[in-house]
């Protein structure tokens, strides 16, 4: 279950849950200004198809979750079928896809992911997963600034997911995160974590007509594993493309006021 303040494996607070295993709690994160980021804020997990009566008890009444922030592509959500969470009338589901809206792309196979791989390369051919990254803010601006608000509006706890809960929850997790002032070395740590249960996560999604061809045809988990430098060469160029985090997301409406309420979501009450 959930500990308040408890640090646990690599220093993350991971939660216990019997349906999902990449869950954790962003609280208790260091920031720039020598603050920790407040715990039952914001939460990021792998997908929740899976979710039991007991995970939802301690998310829902344990963590305070009030919103689930879903980044699945439209026909992920439509394949996957409601999860479980969805029959709790408190919680609020927003769906923000960040991917283009074609075909039958998933994230849970990097090579699903690239469905315009010249393209895609031509961003960033150094590391073709940063180079997916930046596709996200390129092609779907839209779908990431309606995540970052429904975070910011959550009531309660926000939980952010997508199918694997690495790469579409990993980039809107950073730029929260970002906001909030969390130290860079922070943010990409937080990232890397999801790879030490990158075996666990894989295995849930093959059971899953829908993950489960794409991840037949990739079944090394090494190429699915989150690297430390695809998140810090990510955040470097959005500080050389467009002038840092708060800079993007200002030039796509979201403004200082909406940043300071980011702000405020994630951090303690001062």
């Amino acid at each position: 279950g959930w500990v308040p303040a408890a640090l646990n494996h690599g220093g993350m607070r991971w939660l216990d849950l019997e349906g999902a295993v990449s869950a954790r709690d962003l609280g208790g994160l260091p920031t720039v200004d020598g603050g920790r980021t407040a715990e039952r804020r914001l939460l990021r997990s792998d997908n929740l198809q899976g979710l039991t009566a007991t995970d939802i008890k301690l998310l829902v009444e344990d963590l305070d979750l009030s919103t689930v922030v879903d980044l699945r592509s439209t026909q992920e959500v439509v394949s996957e079928g409601p999860g479980p969470l969805t029959a709790v009338e408190s919680v609020r589901h927003r769906h923000h896809s960040v991917l283009p809206e074609r075909g039958k792309a998933t994230d849970a196979a990097a090579d699903a992911l690239l469905t315009r791989r010249e393209r895609a390369l031509a961003r960033y051919p150094d590391d073709p997963m940063c180079a997916v990254y930046l596709g996200y803010l390129e092609d779907r601006p839209d779908g990431v600034i309606a995540a970052l608000r429904s975070i910011t509006h959550a009531r309660g706890a926000a939980l952010v997911h997508c199918a694997a809960g690495k790469d579409r929850t990993g980039v809107v997790v950073a730029l929260a995160l970002s906001v909030a002032g969390v130290e860079r070395a922070a943010v990409i740590d937080d990232y890397a974590a999801t790879g030490t249960r990158i075996g666990a996560i894989l295995a849930r999604l093959r059971t899953s007509p829908t993950y489960a061809a794409d991840l037949a045809a990739h079944p090394d988990h090494d190429e699915h594993r989150p690297r430390a430098g695809t998140m810090a060469a990510f955040l470097e160029e959005v500080d050389q493309r467009y002038g840092g985090v708060g800079s993007w997301l200002s030039g796509h409406g979201f403004d200082g006021t909406e940043t300071e309420a980011l702000r405020t979501k994630l951090l303690p009450d001062r």
